[in-house]
């Protein structure tokens, strides 16, 4: 069992609600905020019931520049001290980029980006004070890449990506460390939200469970790892870009968000989730 209380951001759903459950599983005490209190007090519920662990429950905006503080500051008031923060809640928007709204792309840094530069800014300094403490920010296998048709997402990514690596070469040698975790496709509601449930990333890649992403990332932290790409195939993918133009591979990535032929729309939301979730009932 552990005892370090972590805060995640985005826990209501897909990555970031199994990362909750994850660390609940291993006995962490947990801080859950998504914009919907009603989620997330279900949610408490389950990590309750299923982990026998207590989750403190926080409803608030992050695209809103003040929620940041608001967390720090009322956490810090009931003397709640997060010894790990984990920045998951991020969103994206498939398009030609000069036919998204501007208002968009800037939710999509705002949420991806800023927020969790806000809330690093305040969470860090006391870790360091405390000589102890994690940082894991959801970043992409997108950061790589440039991606045209999630040219935002992909540009968010990439700076998550880069100011992980920064951050932990900077922390090198304190007591915390950053660990970015860099997933491909995985089951979540990200693809309906970004209008992207017939693409052919959805469909027909190599689409993971978020359990397993969850898995890597709650490993990778623990053991202080810079970055944990998740996947066999994602790493290769990555490992192939030495030999390979970065002409060829960006558009290799952006046909992946191109929509499959009617007839080839067989994936339902929730397929692979709940085939690891059948899964790991049988072992």
């Amino acid at each position: 069992m552990n005892n370090q209380t972590t805060l995640i951001t985005g826990a209501s759903s897909g990555i970031g609600l199994h990362l909750a459950h994850e660390f609940a599983r291993h006995g962490h005490p947990l801080v859950i905020v998504a914009p919907v209190e009603s989620e997330l007090s279900q949610a408490a519920e389950e990590f309750q019931a299923k982990h026998g662990v207590t989750a403190r429950v926080i409803a608030k905006d992050l695209e809103r520049p003040e929620a940041a503080q608001e967390i720090f500051d009322e956490l810090h008031r009931e003397g709640i001290e997060v010894e790990i923060l984990v920045n998951n809640a991020g969103h994206g928007q498939r398009g030609n980029w000069w036919e998204i709204p501007i208002e968009t792309d800037l939710s999509i840094l705002c949420l991806n980006v800023e927020a969790p530069m806000r809330l690093t800014k305040l969470f860090l300094p006391p870790m360091l004070a405390r000589g102890r403490g994690r940082i894991l920010n959801t970043a992409s296998v997108a950061g790589y890449i440039a991606g045209p048709l999630q040219a935002t997402y992909h540009a968010s990514k990439a700076a998550v990506l880069s100011w992980s690596e920064a951050l932990a070469t900077e922390l090198k040698d304190t007591p915390v460390t950053v660990t970015a975790l860099c997933p491909g496709p995985v089951d979540t509601d990200f693809f309906a939200k970004a209008d992207m449930e017939e693409s052919f990333a959805f469909q027909k890649a190599n689409l993971a469970a978020p359990q397993d992403v969850a898995k890597d990332g709650y490993d990778a932290v623990m053991a202080g790892e810079r970055v944990r790409i998740s996947g066999a195939l994602n790493k290769a993918m990555i490992f192939s870009r030495r030999f390979l133009p970065d002409s060829v591979l960006t558009a290799m990535t952006g046909k992946q968000y191109e929509d499959v032929e009617p007839e080839d729309v067989k994936r339902q939301r929730g397929d692979k989730e709940r085939e690891a979730a059948a899964a790991e009932k049988e072992n």
